[in-house]
């Protein structure tokens, strides 16, 4: 995930080599993720897939089994991670951390801390918004979760722009080697406002603070925290709504109490040298719109801030 000459910068291209980690795309919302290994073999409903025949081929590849069947082997990028990562904790995913991204205003070279890591889905992704001269702080007071954080970044590459430590924010703050060196923080807390003090300490002048979280009492209590320090305080709820295509011919639409309610026939007169025809045009193919149905609804509130500057 480095770049050749050793540099912080996050490289998903390139070919597949021994010891990589690789997303393997089996169909439609399935994948997993598989560390290459030349002696290794990986078996689905699709047949059986050597890691042998993957080695040298560039990632998006298509790769054929045994049997006929195929899946493409696919970079981990931060996306692709968020998906497949295993969930010790309930996860951000990309709608909200796109977001989140854009509002704290990180870019490449910030320094930023975050608690807690959880299974280091927003994590994933900061350390490539601050890369490739950036990097990110994170903390979580859960030992072993901090430990399997750890060895996930190893995994994905980004181990070098992180760095996590087993610390409870809440009760303790965050170290004092970071005060006023921070240009963003995130707080993913049961109780955020106990560390917004620690949080306003650590901000440069100027800096933004986003607190997530699932419940209005906890935005309501975190609003309240903020008041004494920070300005331009606002929350918001980041719904994402997909919706599908297809093609098809309609003859009737459905009313909305589930009636069905034909359409009148519309009749298009065709001038032709042989003299004039009438067509039906509801016979001509139809576009037909939807929202998907299995659409995320609700997963948390986002509130932004910034520190107030000093006079």
């Amino acid at each position: 995930m480095l770049c050749s000459d050793g540099s912080k910068k996050l490289s998903f291209g390139g070919s597949i080599k021994d010891g990589d980690l690789v997303i393997v795309y089996e169909k439609r919302d399935v994948m997993k993720a598989v560390k290459v290994s030349e002696t290794s073999v990986l078996q689905n409903r699709f047949g059986v897939f050597k890691h042998s025949d993957w080695i040298g081929k560039p990632f998006g590849s298509k790769v054929l089994s045994n049997k006929g069947g195929f899946v493409y082997l696919l970079a981990p990028t931060p996306e692709l991670w968020t998906l497949v990562l295993s969930h010790r904790t309930q996860i951000l995913y990309i709608a909200d951390i796109s977001f989140l991204i854009t509002y704290l205003e990180i870019v490449p070279g910030s320094l930023v801390l975050e608690s807690g890591t959880g299974s280091g889905s927003l994590t994933t992704s900061l350390a490539r918004a601050v890369a490739p001269t950036g990097h990110v702080y994170t903390f979580d007071f859960h030992q072993q979760r901090a430990a399997s954080a750890r060895e996930d970044f190893q995994s994905t590459g980004v181990d070098s722009l992180v760095t996590v430590g087993v610390r409870d924010i809440q009760g303790e703050g965050f170290p004092d080697e970071y005060s006023g060196l921070a240009d963003s923080v995130f707080l993913d807390l049961p109780q955020p406002w106990l560390a917004i003090p620690s949080a306003g300490k650590m901000l440069k002048q100027d800096g933004t603070l986003c607190s997530f979280s699932p419940c209005i009492e906890q935005v309501q209590r975190t609003c309240e925290a903020l008041k004494s320090n920070f300005r331009d305080i606002r929350t918001f709820e980041v719904l994402l709504r997909t919706f599908e295509v297809h093609e098809g011919k309609i003859d009737s639409c459905q009313g909305e109490e589930g009636l069905s309610v034909r359409s009148p026939p519309c009749k298009r007169r065709h001038r032709s040298g042989e003299g004039s025809t009438m067509q039906d045009s509801s016979s001509s193919p139809t576009i037909k719109v939807r929202p998907c149905a299995d659409a995320r609804g609700h997963t948390g509130y986002l509130t932004f801030s910034r520190l107030q500057c000093l006079s």
